[in-house]
């Protein structure tokens, strides 16, 4: 018998069912999602009823189906993604969001320890800070505050781990650390692939994605933040390649600034911390810095982008600035 591990699906049905049928499991295989198999694709829906109905099957709590459940019980508002969700499903979203509720934070084999987001080094497993397993903003905070190196870098438990939340190989190429840690989400939703491991044999599987779904879904829902006045602008294929350009010159600018940084003395030695500091120092403020940080983060993508600036005139302005 084998399993199937599967990354962040985010709605993506078409992509979840080549993954399966490229795995070729038997009926009698589990099939296990790390979490945020919900929001931002375009057949959210058809994933919920998979995992919720189909033999075998087990899907972990991750931090957009954690915010579904948390918005339910008035602590947070629903994000664009989720309340795009919240259309797509209807009716039956309330019966979701309940059984959404019920899921797991975290699942151990024998062979390895499954949660979405990550965990905190040296803590036991079932003393694990929910936000951490679940990768929340909260977890991240936790994270960045007690400790000055990735995560997954501070594991030293025996099994294997396997996560899902970032891409941390920004590319369609799943990640691995010291054959310890294991990072299934390659951003499907974004364009680039669906990732499985197939345990124990720890053999990865994935399929490419149609496109860039989630960028296709925002333009065909109309979904203003809940009590919110602020405009909800529609970007074009025009601003999105604007966007790319600007993208390339802050990543450039980021390039040289951190060459300049680095050559410093005593730098390299400074903790993360420190160093984010000091970049932070030289960028200033303002949504330019703001792009600046992404890209030393290595988080700077079209989405990202569009979250910073909001307005695709921002673009031209940035743009127009740089050129002067």
């Amino acid at each position: 018998m084998q399993t199937l591990v599967i990354g962040d699906i985010h709605g993506c049905y078409v992509e979840l069912q080549a993954l399966l049928e490229k795995a070729g499991l038997s009926d009698d295989d589990p099939i296990i999602s790390v979490g945020d198999f919900v929001d931002r694709g375009p057949e959210t829906p058809q994933v919920l009823n998979f995992f919720q109905q189909t033999p075998n099957t087990h899907a972990l709590m991750g931090n957009h189906e954690r915010k579904h459940v948390r918005a339910a019980r008035h602590e947070v508002k629903l994000s664009i993604s989720q309340q795009i969700s919240r259309q797509q499903l209807g009716d039956a979203y309330a019966d979701a969001v309940a059984w959404m509720g019920t899921l797991p934070l975290y699942i151990e084999l024998a062979e390895a320890v499954i949660v979405h987001g990550y965990l905190e080094p040296g803590v036991p497993l079932s003393q694990q800070n929910p936000s951490v397993l679940c990768g929340t903003m909260g977890g991240d905070k936790i994270l960045r505050e007690r400790y000055d190196r990735p995560w997954y870098e501070l594991y030293t438990g025996d099994k294997a781990v396997i996560v899902g939340h970032n891409n941390y190989t920004k590319t369609d190429q799943p990640f691995v650390y010291k054959d310890k840690v294991f990072g299934l989400d390659t951003d499907c939703v974004h364009g680039k692939s669906l990732t499985g491991l197939l345990l124990p044999a720890f053999r990865f599987v994935s399929v490419s994605c149609r496109g860039n779904l989630w960028a296709d879904v925002r333009r065909t829902y109309q979904c203003p933040r809940a009590n919110s006045q602020r405009p909800v602008f529609s970007w074009s294929e025009r601003d999105d390649l604007a966007l790319v350009r600007l993208i390339e010159k802050v990543s450039l600018a980021n390039h040289d600034l951190l060459a300049r940084l680095q050559s410093a003395p005593g730098f390299s030695e400074l903790t993360p911390r420190v160093q984010a500091k000091l970049y932070a120092a030289e960028t200033g403020k303002g949504k330019l810095a703001n792009l600046m940080q992404l890209a030393r983060l290595g988080k700077l993508d079209l989405n990202m982008g569009r979250k910073i600036l909001k307005d695709p005139k921002e673009v031209q302005k940035l743009l127009q600035a740089d050129s002067e």
